[in-house]
């Protein structure tokens, strides 16, 4: 695990660089960055890197973070996943400065392109989407100019005012920045600034049936907001030339965009349209289903915000685009976890033992440690009788040669109570184990062993008279392929058939005082999470990871 003390030795990634060089130059005295995230979906871990990275940039250097939403498209747009977002960003550790949405900009950016308007900079087109797309050119040949691109200011200016007041229906017109057709730059052929949508908005209601572009809205809003270092992903280089050029024309304050390339994680999609449909087809249960690559479906599978962090910071942030092994954000959750869950012994498939020389009906507590990794935790108690269930894997009738579970004639340690010999065992029509005969030594009760006995062999096991029922989510990857987006096909065609199975274990009572989200280590199973949907009536718990990378281990 990288310490606080190696994160502060880290080499600079470019974007600090560029920070600590503005800063140094006297170019400003303290940064501004903002979180704009489009309130038409619930925040990914693709989000989770830019989170860190604008707001890790202002715990680092003097300065603030602003909370801003692009909602500037009110068709897709929904209060639920503002504060869903906001949930999110509190819950990975981070607090914005002010809570913006680019809505709260809309008379003064309406104002703006009044302004270019005046300057003869933008026209109004009374052009088909399909009619703009013809006269746009290819990236080799230049577009043509719209038959509408010669209108006067004050013609213009009548037309955007009924654009505004709504006397047009949807699609019938745009506004669109005078700039050069012949661009080599296709997103400066001159882009659409507004178009008419007559939709209600989760905050203006219906005062508006314009809305700004993205690009209309985007460096106009960080302009605003004095905005010193505005950080967006690659895909976002060609829209910075445009960015540039109406923050120039409108002679604003002159906020700067840097790009950084998306991290893509495999055997996973983040792409909002692709998460959308996987919710609305019911291939997963909601947003948060623990499946999802969601921050709520993280948090929901038993993944801590510490862990994520880590994750965001060991891929770094880069120029270049690249895929992540999903493996490596398992090995941040399993480095988290192992230093604070707390350790309960859970059964999950269940093979009854009856401990033949212990008497019945006797209870005896056994002395187990929480975390061996946080000796601060203490010990708990667990109860020991005369019958208890282990894993049927733990049992074998004809034992290999490396075999150090239990077998006829074996002897095995239980975990924080005695060592045991088996005796015989049971089976039903089928061949099938049904129940293992065992003594117990006496006086080799952990602790207090004076036996002398050296057995390679620990199980964990549950008394079956104090055991609790639990209903264990076993999660694993959404997909059977590295890369399903770029498969043949619909991208839904590799679901992982696997990617969910739900079974009833056996826990030591101790798990009943568990608090919803509450992680803990099963021994030797995994790493695991209390669901919501626990009630009194039954305990819910959702596998987080493995102890081990399975994956790795088959060779996928």
């Amino acid at each position: 695990m990288i310490t606080e003390e190696k994160k502060e030795e880290k080499s600079l990634n470019f974007i600090e660089e560029i920070v600590e060089a503005d800063l140094q130059a006297g170019k400003y005295t303290q940064i501004i960055t903002r979180f704009p995230p489009e309130p038409n979906g619930y925040l990914h871990i693709g989000h989770a890197s830019s989170i860190c990275l604008n707001f890790g940039l202002t715990k680092k250097f003097p300065g603030y973070t602003n909370l801003r939403f692009d909602d500037t498209n009110p068709v897709t747009e929904d209060t639920e996943y503002v504060e869903s977002i906001k949930n999110d960003i509190r819950w990975m550790g981070f607090e914005w400065e002010n809570e913006l949405y680019a809505s709260d900009y809309f008379d003064t950016l309406y104002q703006y392109a009044i302004e270019l308007i005046n300057k003869g900079l933008a026209y109004v087109d009374d052009s088909t989407s399909e009619e703009i797309a013809l006269l746009k050119g290819t990236p080799t040949e230049p577009g043509k100019d719209s038959i509408y691109r010669s209108r006067s200011v004050d013609e213009n200016l009548a037309l955007f005012e009924k654009m505004k007041n709504g006397d047009f229906p949807d699609g019938s017109r745009t506004l669109r920045a005078k700039i050069d057709m012949a661009h080599m730059n296709m997103l400066m052929r001159d882009p659409i600034l507004y178009r008419i949508k007559h939709a209600h908005h989760h905050r203006t209601g219906n005062k508006w049936c314009i809305y700004p572009m993205y690009d209309f809205a985007h460096g106009q809003s960080d302009s605003i907001e004095t905005v010193t270092h505005s950080i967006c992903t690659l895909e976002f280089v060609p829209h910075r030339e445009l960015y540039d050029w109406i923050i120039e024309k409108l002679g604003i304050y002159p906020s700067h965009q840097y790009e950084f390339a998306r991290r893509n994680l495999n055997y996973t999609v983040t792409s909002k349209r692709k998460l959308l449909q996987l919710v609305q087809e019911k291939h997963v249960n909601g947003w948060d289903d623990p499946r999802m690559p969601t921050i709520s479906g993280l948090r929901r599978r038993g993944y801590t915000p510490e862990s994520i962090r880590d994750f965001c910071d060991r891929i770094g942030v880069a120029r270049r685009e690249n895929m992540i092994d999903v493996g490596l954000l398992e090995f941040c959750v399993r480095e988290d976890l192992n230093k604070k869950a707390l350790r309960r012994m859970v059964v999950l498939d269940p093979l009854k033992v009856i401990i033949t020389n212990f008497p019945e009906g006797v209870t005896e507590m056994c002395h187990s440690e929480n975390n061996p990794e946080d000796v601060a935790t203490g010990n708990r108690e667990v109860p020991f009788s005369r019958e208890i269930y282990i894993e049927k894997e733990d049992f074998m009738e004809t034992p290999s040669k490396k075999y150090f579970r239990l077998a006829p004639g074996k002897m095995v340690r239980l975990k924080s109570a005695y060592i045991i010999q088996c005796d015989n065992f049971l089976k039903d029509e089928n061949g099938e184990i049904t129940e293992v005969h065992c003594s117990y030594i006496e006086n080799s009760k952990s602790g207090h062993d004076t036996t002398g006995i050296n057995v390679k062999g620990t199980l964990h096991w549950v008394s079956v008279p104090h055991a609790q029922e639990v209903e264990v989510r076993l999660y694993d990857r959404l997909f059977s392929v590295e890369d399903p987006s770029s498969e043949e096909g619909d991208f839904k065609d590799y679901i992982n058939p696997n990617s969910l199975e739900i079974i009833t274990g056996y826990a030591e009572p101790a798990l009943n005082e568990a608090k919803e989200g509450e992680s803990f280590q099963f021994l030797r199973k995994g790493y695991f999470a209390k669901d919501p949907d626990s009630n009194t009536e039954k305990l819910v718990f959702n596998r987080t990871v493995t102890l081990r990378d399975n994956w790795a281990k088959a060779g996928n």
